[in-house]
């Protein structure tokens, strides 16, 4: 891939979170800024919860003479010492330039690059801890899949942490089970990334917002003052609320080509697109259509039938981010990207909404008692996000443009019988 130019300052990036999907970014981007020091950093930080275990037997690192495999240490010690995430991320190789950091403040200093890698429900508390110690002209990506939805509104999690921590956040979200990952299993991803007019060395015929026109003509990108643009749009078209600050001159451009060095590997292939309220809802929404698919394949019914499903379930998902997200969303983010159709596909082949929904209905057993008994603790996406897409559409006298959502809720609900779904669908 080629190289960007010469530049005197560099990227520091940073990897908030490092959980089995955080561990397995940051080998990718920690592998990256090795390959590019041109544009990087080399050192890349990861913020890690802290806690004690000793090295489990299981593992390749087990020694039943040393000190790491009889006594508690510090997970952070662990993963610095041996370069693997023993707990979260275990028998996977990680670059000796990723540094595990147990202080969020400390590892978020002075970089210029965060990459946000945690669950949903923790982001509100990490960003009233981090704020006021990040650089100013920081920019995010957020890994974290999925959107927050109420009966108010959907939020997207780039954008909540955009809000909170005033600056520009894009997302990253694809057909990414990560321990295949890991495994430098090929597979591809979606980054969904519009960049800020002021961060532009060559801005858009349409900055945002639109720049004061000069007296004699319409002006040449030498005319804009980027550095007087402070604003842009959000995925509603509207101004955001956040006032951004201009990176440094001599920094790289954080535009669609760095991202894509950052974080694109032969086996991991990225395609990097304007729409992030695309790639967001892909990743909640599919959850809904996964039910439905386990449904009918817990029925019995064959590979027809969940393919129906899955046509119908994808036209309802560019439906819905048409209807709410009508300034940004592009129909070929759902049809033609691994944010999209991709995951879909593998959410409806084995992912845990699937499954559990075909579970419950061969053992003619609920959904949430499936979830208990085979998730060890973890919640499925699909329940919360058919029930609040579900209170969502109501609110907006919207219902009847969604039957196979609506319908998943309503049998999740015990209110209509699963065999009745192609009914559903049907209306």
């Amino acid at each position: 891939m080629a190289t960007l130019g010469a530049y005197r300052k560099k990227h520091k990036v940073t990897i908030v979170g490092s959980g089995n999907w955080g561990s397995a970014i940051a080998k990718i981007v920690a592998e990256n800024t090795r390959e590019h020091p041109d544009l990087f950093e080399e050192e890349v930080q990861m913020w890690v919860y802290e806690e004690e275990l000793t090295v489990p037997t299981t593992s390749k690192h087990y020694d039943a003479g040393s000190k790491f495999s009889t006594q508690p240490h510090k997970l952070t010690r662990l993963i610095n010492h041996f370069h693997e995430n023993v707990k979260y991320l275990p028998g996977i190789a990680l670059p000796s330039n990723l540094i595990a950091n147990p202080s969020l403040e400390n590892s978020v200093q002075n970089s210029s690059i965060l990459i946000f890698n945690l669950p949903h429900q923790f982001i509100g508390g990490l960003c009233d801890q981090v704020r006021g110690h990040i650089l100013p002209y920081a920019r995010g990506v957020s890994c974290i899949k999925g959107v927050s939805v109420d009966s108010e509104d959907v939020h997207l999690f780039s954008e909540s942490i955009g809000e909170k921590l005033g600056i520009y956040c894009g997302a990253l979200s694809g057909a990414n089970i990560a321990n295949e990952v890991a495994q430098e299993k090929f597979s591809e991803t979606t980054i969904a990334y519009d960049p800020p007019p002021m961060d532009s060395r060559n801005p858009s015929r349409n900055p945002t917002p639109k720049a004061t026109t000069p007296q004699g003509g319409t002006p040449s990108s030498s005319q804009l003052d980027l550095t007087a643009i402070n604003e842009h749009r959000d995925t509603r078209g509207k101004t955001s609320k956040v006032k951004l600050i201009v990176p440094p001159p001599d920094l790289p451009s954080i535009d669609h080509n760095l991202l894509k060095t950052l974080f694109y590997r032969p086996y991991f292939h990225v395609q990097v697109v304007s729409d992030v309220a695309g790639v967001s809802l892909g990743g909640a929404l599919k959850n809904i259509v996964a039910i439905a698919a386990g449904f009918v394949a817990g029925l019995g019914w064959g590979d027809n039938a969940k393919a129906a499903v899955m046509r119908v379930g994808l036209l309802e998902m560019v439906k819905f981010g048409k209807m709410f997200f009508s300034n940004s969303v592009h129909t070929g983010t759902f049809t033609e990207e691994s944010a999209g159709v991709a995951d879909l596909i593998t959410s409806c082949s084995g992912g845990r909404n699937y499954r559990c929904a075909k579970m419950s209905v061969e053992r003619k057993v609920s959904i949430e008692e499936v979830e208990k008994e085979e998730l060890n603790g973890q919640m499925l996406q699909g329940l919360s996000t058919a029930k609040d897409v579900y209170g969502f559409l109501k609110k907006r006298g919207k219902l009847e443009e969604f039957p196979l959502m609506v319908g998943t809720y309503r049998i999740l609900q015990g209110e209509v019988n699963v065999d009745k779904l192609p009914d559903l669908m049907g209306k």
